[in-house]
């Protein structure tokens, strides 16, 4: 088993029974593909939404720009799950290209949102992806799922993102809003980036690194989605983040000691803007994030902490 991407299975009495069928929107993303290995291992069958013609019975067509999907390839599943969006450090923050962080959230949201809500067996639970980014700045506030949106564009993507699912929350279909936080692994997101420039000494922190860092291991992103799916009293916001937010100071020496290599390379604010433009404001920006609903239902972190996420991330594959 791979600590990067193998949660222990569902607790008795889940939400899913044994051999259900779970649709999957963005199957291929560093989530997805974890979560869809979690579920086929447990028995599960994943049904994958694509936006090319299916190559088999396990994929499902969808447009979501065009607001279509398939919805008879729908029918039977007990879950729909949406983790499907464009990157939002994958490029500059043209004007073009923050539409389409946009739009692929939302108009993917409402197309399977609006088709769970229409089938005459409708899924028990529809899981859609939402981000940390939907609180803005707190700088070193800490904030719960109880907080309001804050200000900028990721938090009013995020209010418009989650907002998008309502046609299956009205249709009573428990509806989870996943505000996911720093994924630590090693084959993508920020940490994909960021272990290669460690490993070869030019790791530091990033502008004053006094900023908190709301991190969650992908081991542990997994199970918190399959803990959503099989824990039948969560609905609404649910923040997927480790219990203990560290600034970007601390997680940068964490990573020194973890990679043996020295972290002294600090990246100035003004640098990272000029480089990354208005993306540097995500980057910069302080979210100290904690998950009070996960730990009040019962959740269990398997790694907790920064040392521990980064050594599983970094740990082979079977």
């Amino acid at each position: 088993m791979t600590a990067d991407s193998s949660p222990p299975p569902p607790s008795p009495g889940s939400a899913l029974p044994a051999g259900s069928r779970v649709a999957l929107a963005g199957a291929s993303g560093l989530i997805g593909s974890a979560l869809a290995r979690s579920l086929e291992r447990d028995g599960h069958t994943v049904v994958r939404l694509v936006r090319r013609p299916p190559r088999g019975p396990g994929e499902v067509r969808w447009d979501p720009a065009g607001g279509s999907v398939d919805t008879a390839g729908l029918a039977g599943c007990a879950a729909v799950v949406n983790l499907a969006a464009a990157g939002v450090g994958s490029r500059r923050w043209t004007e073009s290209y923050k539409r389409l962080i946009r739009d692929s959230r939302v108009r993917g949201t409402t197309t399977l949102a609006r088709a769970a809500a229409a089938l005459d067996e409708p899924p028990r639970v529809f899981v859609n992806g939402s981000a940390m980014g939907y609180y803005g700045d707190t700088g070193d506030r800490a904030v719960d799922e109880t907080a309001p949106p804050g200000e900028g564009f990721l938090p009013s993507v995020c209010v418009e993102w989650e907002a998008a699912a309502d046609p299956a929350r009205e249709a009573g279909i428990r509806t989870v809003l996943a505000r996911t936080g720093l994924v630590v692994a090693r084959g993508g997101g920020a940490w994909g980036r960021l272990f290669p420039l460690f490993r070869a000494g030019l790791g530091g922190r990033l502008g004053s690194g006094r900023q908190y860092w709301s991190y969650i291991s992908l081991h542990d992103e997994v199970a918190a989605l399959r803990f959503a799916l099989d824990t039948g009293s969560l609905s609404g916001p649910v923040n997927l983040t480790a219990p203990n937010p560290l600034t970007n100071a601390e997680i940068t020496r964490a990573m020194g000691r973890v990679l043996h290599r020295p972290a002294l390379v600090p990246t100035p604010e003004a640098l990272l803007r000029v480089a990354l433009g208005e993306m540097a404001g995500d980057i910069l920006v302080s979210q100290r994030v904690l998950p009070a609903k996960l730990l009040d239902a019962g959740f269990h972190f398997a790694f907790p902490g920064i040392e521990e996420a980064l050594r599983a991330a970094l740990r082979p594959a079977d």
